[in-house]
């Protein structure tokens, strides 16, 4: 558990998020009374959670804001993934204290720690767990009030659900992000309901929550404790959801969960993603379709087939590896070796050449060797990724890693760690320079004092790079007419590390309503 004090290593996470126009969704109705500011830290899948807890406290009187400033109350959907992560949260937390309006707790370091962290941390007037989700209204009312909260005692969220996946249909446990209302009849049709969601952000790009939970026991990892088994959403639910976020103005959807590979083993129907995408894809005014957290071990064929080959899917393999030794990916329990991920990725490549690929990568996990480092520096010198992310390994309350013998020691993980970035951006930018002098097909993400920012196929948001769209020599396309959620085709003629320099040479498709 973390403490409740400041570190200079993480002091900008304090700043809180800049307040956001949101009465740009489907629902723009106004709403008169108190006011609450949603600040979400973590990865796309609280930024979904965060949306879902939008739509019930609007529907319920609340203004809802992304702004602490002038606020009742601050609730901040917090991530509890790793050490650093946790520390952003506290951060936020304080800052958020230090506006003087209440303060709330959400998310998964709350769920992880419940009364722990509250206990550590007195500036928070409450610690939500996921189960509060669904009366989120009454729990702020009674913080606005001034009433005293209990936190709950925190519990293996897989407990909640039954140990046969097909048999966790139509349970009564939360299940953040998954749009369910409290007065929702499972049998009327999915389009016949109202999205329970609303949007943060008027941005071209949107998550879509497949699934939530993981059934995986990876030794370093915390998170099926405290999210739970897995549970997908139905199909109907998706593509009723695809289509509300399309009507905002969404042009790209970007597929989230905790593992994608494994949607639609619950519902009966292990190819339920290959048959999901194009139907995606297919949904009025989406011009991209994302899928991310793909787990090596769980990528059949037909799904890398439908990655690669489905028009309007991006050919983007987002590949949880995390090592590519074999000895410890077993330790992990994680399966696979450099030579299974590259055969996995030259087939990809196979169907689509100029397919995007990313990973991430721990380094210094108990018992790890020179040798076994060797052979990850081995398989990304030849994995010709477009993004790399690597990790130092640090012991993580509950897992089994965290008992495990054989600890590297913290000047070695540092060295390793040090190493393995600075090889890691040489890749990158390397591979960047490889996509010189061809055509990609760029979202326009963002214009800002005539600077013009998107993202090819193989670079998701936020974590991957850009592309930087500059003005034609001749023709073309005219760059101070681009508008967000345009996608063109460009040239690129120029990189910067991992991002690159792109001339647009023709509009395949406009953002609507853009005025032009």
């Amino acid at each position: 558990m973390v403490s409740a004090t400041s570190s200079p290593d993480n002091s900008s996470s304090a700043r809180l998020a800049p307040r956001r126009d949101l009465e740009q969704s489907p629902d723009n109705s106004s709403a008169d009374g108190r006011r609450v500011a949603l600040l979400t830290l973590g990865c796309a899948r609280n930024e979904v959670d965060s949306e879902e807890l939008a739509a019930r406290l609007h529907a319920d009187g609340w203004q809802v804001t992304t702004d602490g400033e002038g606020a009742d109350v601050v609730v901040v959907n917090t991530c509890g993934f790793v050490e650093k992560a946790k520390q952003d949260s506290i951060q936020t937390l304080l800052a958020a204290a230090d506006t003087g309006a209440k303060v709330v707790a959400a998310g998964c370091m709350a769920e992880r720690y419940g009364r722990e962290l509250a206990d550590s941390l007195p500036e928070a007037q409450a610690v939500l767990s996921f189960d509060d989700y669904p009366d989120i209204s009454a729990r702020l009312g009674a913080v606005v009030a001034g009433q005293e909260f209990a936190a709950h005692t925190p519990r293996d969220r897989r407990e909640l659900l039954p140990l046969t996946p097909v048999a966790r249909r139509g349970s009564a446990v939360s299940l953040p992000g998954h749009g369910r209302g409290t007065d929702v009849d499972e049998h009327t049709p999915a389009h016949l309901r109202k999205v329970l969601r609303r949007r943060l952000d008027n941005g071209p790009v949107a998550s879509l929550k497949l699934a939530s939970g993981c059934d995986r026991r990876c030794a370093f990892c915390a998170i099926p404790a405290f999210r739970g088994a897995f549970v997908s959403r139905t199909p109907d639910e998706l593509l009723a959801e695809a289509e509300w976020l399309a009507k905002s103005g969404v042009r790209e959807l970007v597929l989230v969960s905790e593992n994608s590979t494994s949607y639609g083993k619950d519902l009966g129907d292990p190819r339920a993603l290959e048959k999901l995408l194009p139907q995606l894809a297919a949904v009025e005014g989406i011009v991209r379709v994302r899928a991310s957290y793909l787990q090596p071990a769980e990528t059949r064929p037909g799904l890398v087939e439908a990655i690669a080959t489905t028009p309007g899917v991006a050919a983007y393999f987002d590949l949880s590896f995390q090592h590519s030794s074999e000895p410890v990916l077993r330790r992990m329990r994680r399966f696979g070796s450099t030579d299974r991920f590259l055969e996995l990725l030259a087939a990809a490549r196979a169907l689509a050449p100029e397919a995007g690929a990313r990973s991430n990568f721990i380094v210094g996990f108990p018992g790890e060797t020179r040798a076994d480092v060797n052979e990850l520096v081995r398989f990304l010198t030849e994995a010709r990724l477009d993004a790399i992310g690597v990790f130092d390994y640090s012991d993580e309350d509950g897992t089994e890693a965290a008992g495990l013998p054989g600890k590297v020691s913290a000047a070695t993980v540092k060295r390793r760690y040090d190493n393995l970035s600075a090889l890691a951006d040489e890749l990158c930018s390397q591979r960047a320079e490889d996509r010189l002098g061809s055509t990609l097909e760029v979202l326009v993400d963002s214009v800002d004092d005539g600077v013009v920012e998107g993202r090819a196929a193989h670079q998701a948001p936020e974590v991957d790079g850009s592309t930087t769209l500059v003005a034609p020599d001749g023709g073309g396309v005219d760059l101070a007419a681009l508008r967000p959620g345009d996608l063109v085709r460009a040239t690129v003629t120029g990189t910067e590390g991992v991002d690159l320099v792109a001339v647009p040479e023709e509009m395949i498709s406009a953002a609507p309503g853009a005025a032009r």
